[in-house]
């Protein structure tokens, strides 16, 4: 079974989280989300896999510190991380049907094989 990271390699528990999937001897499709950001169908899958609403999915300070505004609803949120792809809570592990972040990097664990 295929395992997919969505990685900035600039955040610690990014790099923690991909260096744990190493060492199990796993081999990722790693996204460098920051360059080829999800669009929106993308998101919306990811949301499912990770049991999350938009909004849980988005890094608080991040958004502050772009200035952006509070959105009314989940289309919202997703157009604001399709936008601006900083504000996406990483890192993402996909699993088949489930995904996880990887805060703590222990938290995959759940979904490896």
């Amino acid at each position: 079974m295929s395992v997919t990271i969505y990685h900035n390699p600039r955040c610690m528990k990014s790099r923690q989280t991909l260096a744990r999937l190493e060492e199990r001897g796993i081999e990722p499709n790693v996204v460098l989300y920051l360059d080829s950001p999800p669009d929106e169908k993308t998101l919306k899958g990811l949301l499912k896999k990770l049991g999350l609403k938009a909004e849980q999915l988005v890094r608080k300070k991040d958004h502050k510190a772009l200035g952006l505004a509070q959105p009314e609803d989940e289309a919202g949120w997703i157009a604001q991380m399709v936008a601006h792809p900083k504000i996406i809570e990483r890192p993402i592990v996909v699993v088949g049907k489930e995904a996880r972040l990887g805060r703590p990097p222990e938290s995959v664990d759940e979904i490896l094989p």
